[in-house]
């Protein structure tokens, strides 16, 4: 696997790290649990980190050092493709003829590079788009940043170099097909998974021990908001419904809490602060004789995540866009339904009416319309939360890697059926195989 950009090994919630480093590392376990081995080559961010971590038995994660090890931004890692590339082909070229059977790219920075390691290795190119530049630039958060041409046209040049394409759900599979001219013949749909035993509901005597543990009173309402602080997730929206709620429904001040976990990411690097500040502006927190609505939580680990989930009466997931919305798939293995904007991978992640509802757009006032909605109706809460649990065990990461495994199988018949070996005697093809090294 390649994950260029960032490390599996990072702490999701800040900043490049996400849903994808779960995707990575969760997928290669799995991976790993039926006999596979996966090396994971991702670009080393520090000098303290070693050059190899064996994270469990049959994965490796390779640091590879391209470029300064800080400072460099997302924007700015095209300049290193060429020294990154160059050590991924150097370390493959040290293992035994044909040590690798397939390349799996995530995030078209990692494309780019899994494309000349095909190439050189004759292995087939399987890639994960994750994220999009087309369909982002299609639904951009107010003041938010367009994505570049350079990656538009890199992205474009990765699904023309990829054997197979996987995608999260079928509407990103339809959206490669519309925005990318993919094969639609080349393009699979794998749904990403979720860690059913980690996130779990948690018993009555739990939850009133992590609200304990967490400050919370035992009576409040929790609306939480899990992910990176940036406007493509849209946290501000949350932020904003809840103002316009209080502003209805006065008496919910002394109830209600919002817990916000995670840090700034992306463009909301620009302005960290902005979304504290605007919680300020809005009186959610700091206000004299209430205690704050909104708490700001830092990133976490997913054993705390789960705590998290477990104890909140709701999770919110306002984003602009979500390839698959893996926040909303942990929340509702934790029997925690969901109220999600009816966007992207959200649409088949929460089962509108069942596990969650879905909202239209980002208007604040709908968003505050669908939260009192849930918040003061206890029947139809009780509801949702009977349904989020049945709706998650739908995606478990064992099924994932089972049908990426025959992905992979595929993506090797695919390029065998279209790279015939050539027609040489035995010992020519040695004489090839020794120059291909």
């Amino acid at each position: 696997m390649i994950s260029l950009h960032t490390s599996p090994l990072d702490q999701p919630g800040t900043g490049d790290a996400g849903g994808m480093n779960v995707y990575v590392i969760e997928l290669a376990r799995r991976l790993a649990a039926t006999g596979c081995e996966v090396d994971v080559f991702t670009r080393a961010t520090s000098s303290a980190q070693p050059p190899v971590v064996e994270v469990d038995d049959g994965i490796l994660v390779r640091h590879v050092a391209a470029g300064p090890f800080e400072g460099l931004t997302k924007s700015e890692l095209p300049g290193q493709l060429c020294t990154f590339a160059r050590e991924v082909l150097r370390t493959e070229a040290a293992q035994p003829l044909g040590h690798y059977d397939v390349v799996h790219s995530h995030y078209w920075l990692s494309g780019q590079v899994g494309a000349l390691a095909r190439d050189r290795w004759g292995v087939p190119l399987v890639h994960s788009m994750h994220t999009m530049a087309k369909v982002k630039n299609e639904s951009l958060a107010e003041g938010d940043t367009p994505e570049p041409a350079a990656r538009v046209i890199g992205e474009e040049q990765v699904v023309g170099a990829s054997d197979l394409l996987i995608a999260n759900t079928d509407l990103e599979a339809r959206q490669l097909v519309r925005h990318y001219g993919a094969d639609p013949s080349r393009v699979e749909v794998v749904h990403p998974g979720v860690d059913l035993d980690r996130f779990a509901p948690l018993r009555a005597a739990e939850v009133a021990r992590a609200r304990a543990r967490a400050g919370i009173a035992p009576d409040a309402l929790v609306v939480m908001f899990a992910g990176r602080i940036q406007p493509l997730k849209a946290p501000d929206v949350l932020l904003r419904a809840v103002a316009v709620l209080l502003e209805r429904e006065p008496r919910l001040r002394d109830r209600l809490v919002v817990p916000v976990v995670g840090g700034p990411s992306g463009s909301g690097l620009d302005h960290p602060e902005s979304l504290a500040e605007l919680a300020s502006t809005l009186g959610l927190v700091g206000r004299p004789g209430h205690p704050d609505v909104v708490r700001f939580v830092p990133p976490c680990a997913q054993s705390d995540l789960a705590r998290w989930y477990g104890l909140s009466d709701v999770v919110a997931v306002p984003s602009y866009n979500e390839s698959f919305g893996l926040v909303a798939a942990e929340a509702q293995a934790s029997g925690t339904p969901v109220v999600a904007a009816a966007v992207g991978g959200l649409t088949t992640v929460v089962r509108d009416g069942r596990s969650g509802l879905l909202v239209d757009g980002h208007e604040p006032g709908d968003w505050a319309d669908v939260l009192g909605r849930v918040l003061g109706d206890d029947d139809l809460r009780a509801r949702l939360t009977a349904g989020a649990r049945p709706q998650a065990s739908g995606f478990a990461w064992e099924a994932t890697a089972e049908a990426t495994v025959r992905a992979y199988e595929r993506a090797r018949a695919l390029l065998r059926r279209d790279s015939p070996p050539p027609s040489v005697p035995a010992a020519g093809l040695e004489h090839l195989q020794v120059l291909g090294r």
